[in-house]
């Protein structure tokens, strides 16, 4: 059965094409694709991610646990502090890509919407010592706001102040009379924030925050847009650019797998092979030299030997060109290395560049 978030509703009042996307109804889009993009890169929009899974981590091995379970290494988190991580296979390949908060009294982790239940089965199948685990993914509704506005607007209805508030940092506080947690993290390059609230009081928030961004001209943004606005960025999508058959140091996620842990992690004597040896190939950006629009499982050229294949692309709105990920084998995958990519029977030319493809994002660091 397909279910639905708890701002169901004020999307179908807001006129948004509703699609099932991670065992929801969501909205792709309200107005359009290219014009919510531009939208959030200049003003402010707000997404609902409440597709996406909540689990809590707490007892006293609570940290041992995630640390064995994730490839970044949890214990230099301070409290309400958070950071990207990974989870693996024991042959390296990606369970899932996710983020870790260390709250006062517990973890959280925030994983991809279509792996939730893959996720927390995983995690209650390695679980050992004094750790509990709850999916809370039905009691919490998640919503994003961002954009360059994104904090006079949440100022508005917020108890607290958020500018002291770090990049991948959270606090508690009031949104509109009701307790939220609240932290400077988001999927687009720009400035924002995700709010994390009671499912009860989820549309009080909604309509509080709809109405006190009218002067910043707030929108609601859908799924289509969120995509375009992740790929600019090359923020890696789960089932696009990493699943099991990926492994994080040859998706560009090095900065996140921690080989010297104390322990190691699940996956992590595999990868240490891998780090040694340096992987076969790598995720690349693509930006096509010609007017043509790549999508996914596209072949890479190099002359006439594929080298490769396109995992995501599409038309990137801000720099009104085709924009891809690749992985392709890593001699070709130095910046400024010509390559081209068979779309719809005739080989585009690309280049390779250095990520991001949008640099011009408000993102606080």
């Amino acid at each position: 059965m397909i279910k639905q978030t708890p701002f169901y509703p004020r999307h179908l009042s807001a006129g948004g094409k509703i699609i099932e996307f991670a065992g929801y109804h969501l909205p792709v889009q309200f107005k359009g694709i290219i014009p919510e993009h531009h939208h959030v890169r200049t003003k402010v929009g707000v997404f609902d991610v409440s597709h996406m899974g909540r689990i809590r981590i707490s007892g006293n091995d609570a940290l041992r646990f995630i640390n064995h379970m994730t490839t970044n290494d949890a214990s230099t988190l301070a409290v309400y502090q958070a950071q990207y991580s990974v989870m693996c296979y024991p042959d390296g390949g990606i369970v899932d890509d996710l983020v870790v908060y260390r709250l006062p009294d517990h973890y959280l982790l925030v994983v991809n919407g279509a792996n939730n239940e893959k996720d927390t089965q995983w995690l209650l199948e390695h679980r050992n010592g004094d750790v509990r685990i709850e999916n809370i993914t039905d009691a919490v509704a998640q919503l994003a706001i961002q954009g360059p506005k994104a904090e006079p607007c949440l100022q508005k209805i917020c108890s607290i102040d958020l500018a002291p508030v770090g990049f991948y940092w959270a606090t508690e506080g009031k949104i509109a009379g009701i307790d939220c947690l609240i932290s400077r993290t988001g999927y687009t390059g720009e400035d924002g924030f995700e709010l994390y609230i009671p499912a009860q009081s989820a549309l009080a928030v909604w309509d509080a925050l709809m109405e006190a961004g009218r002067e910043f001209e707030i929108e609601p943004i859908g799924l289509g847009a969120r995509d375009t606005l992740r790929l600019e960025m090359k923020y890696c999508l789960y089932g696009n650019d990493i699943d099991q058959t990926t492994n994080p140091l040859e998706a560009g996620l090095g900065f996140v797998v921690k080989l010297d842990k104390p322990g190691g992690f699940i996956g992590s004597e595999v990868l240490k092979q891998v780090a040694q040896e340096k992987p076969a190939r790598r995720l690349v950006c693509l930006e096509m030299l010609e007017k043509a629009i790549p999508r996914p499982r596209l072949p890479v050229f190099a002359d006439d030997n594929q080298i490769g294949i396109t995992t995501s692309g599409t038309m990137s709105p801000s720099l009104n060109k085709g924009i891809a990920l690749a992985y392709v084998q890593r001699r070709f995958s130095s910046s400024g290395t010509e390559l081209t990519i068979e779309i719809r029977n005739h080989r585009a030319r690309a280049v390779v560049v250095p990520p991001p493809f949008y640099k011009s994002g408000s993102r606080k660091k």
